[in-house]
């Protein structure tokens, strides 16, 4: 079974609802889910927030949050997981900002994907380092784990 049809089920038996706040994939993860008939049943709604100030605006990510740490980091994905789910229906919601590529810089490097899944009352972040496999496979690479991650979220609830 194709991981966001697995996604899908387990949220569907438990009740659950979920969102997503995108920047780099802009809008995958949400596409991948709402692919899988009757997902209805669990997708409440999807941001897509490539500027700062979408995240600011759509999501609350702080200003100040945005300047200290880039819109890059594990603390503007927390700041958007949290903010998803604060402005919809859902109990999960995951979040994605990144550098699919081409570019990037020493600092922040092409590939480089920051994470966050927000359920319960727990709010958890990650980096993944996917390296300069092209914008294609970037954006692919943060969609896959992006459904790991809700998957994950979903089982403990």
């Amino acid at each position: 079974m194709p991981l966001a049809a697995e996604v899908l089920d387990l949220a569907k038996t438990k009740g659950l609802m979920i969102t997503t706040a995108e920047s780099c994939t802009g809008g995958l993860v949400f596409a991948a889910l709402t692919d899988v008939a009757g997902s209805s049943a669990v997708m409440d709604r999807g941001f897509i927030t490539y500027t700062n100030d979408a995240k600011h605006e759509m999501l609350g990510v702080k200003r100040q949050t945005l300047s200290a740490f880039g819109a890059v980091s594990e603390e503007v994905a927390k700041e958007m997981a949290e903010g998803a789910r604060a402005r919809s229906n859902a109990q999960i919601a995951v979040s994605i900002t990144g550098i699919a590529g081409p570019g990037g810089s020493d600092h922040k490097p092409e590939g480089r994907v920051c994470f966050g899944v927000t359920h319960n009352t727990e709010t958890i972040t990650e980096t993944i380092e996917f390296g300069a496999l092209g914008r294609e496979n970037v954006r692919n690479a943060a969609q896959n784990h992006a459904l790991k991650l809700l998957l994950n979220a979903t089982s403990q609830y």
